[in-house]
């Protein structure tokens, strides 16, 4: 099946499910018995440390406290989402294991993999939590500070400049890529491991220019090694509001990752709607909304099909992207 095909497949399979389960708490749900017995787990398909495990950690801790049951956050990365897929489906489809994820298992994998280790239409989408913008940083040697600015500078220099990612096929990467092609740019691409690597060499001037999340770039930003010119996302965000939008100046332009939660097919449709429901109270908590903003991510709150349609929003961006960059399935 032809990427697309598989993409098509996704996203009629999710949409129906979404559909199935709707995003409100039936008027009957609390009263269906008693859920949860025992404890929840939230498996990640990365290691400790990064944001789905971030926010993972933070709607878990609260989530506890609302249901009255511990959640526990159980990272299993390797596979490419494999081994966290393989952990969810291989048990129960009975709501007390879930995976909290980025898109990239559903939007990018699909599409850069030519065989994954797991079938898309084995999740069925739970709860939008959040998105976190990446932003476009720059060395302060280049004589830019804004997007027009950086546009010019670039468009004035073609072939000549260097901008890093966290590696091939990362939304960083693909980020750039489409914002190359909107914009008519003529980049190198230089992948690191991780920004771990790529942040490090835009501050010591390896490379120019990257996306990068805020907690990753904001000591280098208040020191003046690194500038902040845009942001991936559809809207400023709140953690750097005087930082603009990309789609300010390029409509439509969104590639802010989003993070949510997924559930095995076949979970019962009460309990999807009681954690759907306490997930979305828990994204307008005060408290999570200051968490979330200290690690650089916007609550979003939402529900199966408001999570179903911003992974076909997903898809729909990450195609062109992928295309953008000339990537093939391997």
């Amino acid at each position: 099946m032809t990427p697309s095909g598989t993409r098509r497949r996704i996203l009629a399979v999710l949409t129906v499910l979404a559909a199935a389960w709707g995003t409100s708490l039936p008027a009957h749900a609390q009263a269906q018995a008693p859920y949860p017995t025992k404890p929840i787990r939230f498996i990640v398909p990365y290691a400790a440390g990064g944001l789905p495990d971030t926010v993972a950690r933070l709607v878990a801790l609260r989530l506890s406290d609302r249901l009255g049951q511990s959640v526990v956050v159980d990272n299993r990365p390797g596979g490419n989402g494999g081994l966290a897929a393989g952990v969810l489906t291989s048990g129960p489809a009975d709501g007390y294991s879930f995976l909290v994820t980025d898109g990239s298992m559903l939007s990018i994998n699909p599409l850069i993999y030519a065989k994954l280790s797991y079938d898309p239409k084995s999740f069925m989408p739970v709860a939008l939590i959040a998105r976190a913008p990446l932003f476009l940083a720059v060395n302060p040697k280049m004589p830019v500070s804004s997007l027009a600015e950086w546009t010019a500078y670039v468009k004035s220099k073609p072939g000549e400049l260097n901008y890093g990612s966290s590696g091939i096929g990362s939304t960083h990467h693909l980020t750039m890529e489409s914002l190359k092609a909107a914009q008519g740019l003529d980049i190198k691409h230089i992948p690191f491991r991780g920004t771990g690597q790529s942040v490090p060499a835009l501050v010591g001037g390896q490379v120019e220019m990257l996306f990068s999340a805020y907690p990753s770039l904001v000591g280098f930003v208040k020191d003046g090694r690194v500038k902040l010119i845009a942001t991936n996302s559809a809207q400023r965000s709140a953690q750097a509001p005087d930082v603009p939008a990309i789609a300010e100046v390029v409509p439509g332009f969104d590639f802010a990752p989003i993070v949510g939660i997924l559930a095995a097919a076949g979970t019962p449709a009460a309990i999807i709607a009681r954690v759907a429901a306490e997930t979305i109270a828990i994204t307008r908590q005060p408290d999570a909304i200051a968490a979330m903003a200290a690690a650089g991510i916007d609550p979003v709150g939402g529900g199966p099909e408001d999570y179903a349609r911003a992974i076909a929003n997903e898809n729909e961006r990450m195609a062109a992207a992928v295309k953008a960059a000339g990537l093939k399935p391997e």
